[in-house]
């Protein structure tokens, strides 16, 4: 199997504050990755040090072998086509209706005609149960519960076909029934677009339910990767206290 993103001691600051410090990570093709831990120890970070909108002090990045870290802005461009990001909170823009939400990586990256980018927003939609009323394309993201915002952002993150999905907390603020359909649409995608997924979530279920592999962060580091199964039956003290939900303060990430 081949590997999508290798991190090699990695050592990332802001400041006084270490992020990560010889941390090592490695992502395979077509797996469903979760990486859980305690608010504000860096989690999001990770996602955004891949698509190189954070730089890293020390260490390696690398993409299918090629370091992040040294592309310029036309390289950073191409990975951004093949690896997209469904941002914490959905990110849509709220000046755009669904349908130029998303198309928008497509007037970006392709050459596609209006109808063409329709027709692609509508399987798209489709592919996230967004498709029972075409009206919803035309409306704007103030229209739309948390639950369709979350459904429409994940629609424009697969309109451009990416081989990698980044998810940053996609089921912050639903409630249960909407955490669940996130799951599931988490799950579906994976198998029908065999695409590699990497999801950062405080949702224990999600996480267990998802995943092929779950990493742990802890003291900067990823210490603890295993099997969604091995992971909820750890006896690792760290792993079973944050799996229980005894650890740590609620504060952002």
């Amino acid at each position: 199997m081949a590997t999508v993103f290798e991190l090699k001691n990695l050592y990332k600051a802001f400041g006084e504050n270490v992020i990560y410090e010889d941390m090592n990570l490695q992502i395979e093709e077509g797996e469903t990755f979760s990486i859980i831990g305690g608010s504000g120890m860096g989690k999001s970070v990770c996602l955004k040090l891949m698509i190189g909108l954070l730089p890293y002090e020390a260490g390696h990045i690398l993409f299918k072998g090629k370091e992040v870290g040294d592309m310029d802005r036309d390289q950073l461009r191409e990975l951004r086509r093949h690896v997209s990001m469904v941002f914490q909170g959905g990110a849509l823009f709220d000046s755009m209706t669904v349908l130029e939400n998303v198309t928008y990586a497509l007037r970006e990256h392709t050459k596609m005609s209006d109808e063409e980018m329709l027709e692609r927003a509508k399987e798209c939609l489709d592919m996230v149960g967004l498709g029972y009323d075409r009206d919803i394309m035309y409306r704007f993201p103030a229209g739309l519960s948390g639950g369709m915002r979350k459904r429409a952002a994940l629609a424009r993150s697969i309109a451009i076909k990416p081989e990698v999905i980044l998810y940053d907390e996609p089921t912050t603020g639903l409630d249960p029934a909407n955490i669940k359909r996130i799951g599931e649409m988490i799950k579906k995608l994976q198998k029908e677009l065999k695409v590699t997924s990497i999801v950062v979530t405080h949702d224990m279920p999600i996480a267990f339910d998802c995943s092929d592999r779950v990493a742990m962060l802890w003291d900067r580091k990823f210490p603890y990767i295993g099997t969604a199964k091995e992971m909820e039956n750890s006896e690792i003290p760290e792993v079973r206290d944050f799996v229980s939900g005894v650890f740590y303060e609620d504060k952002d990430d």
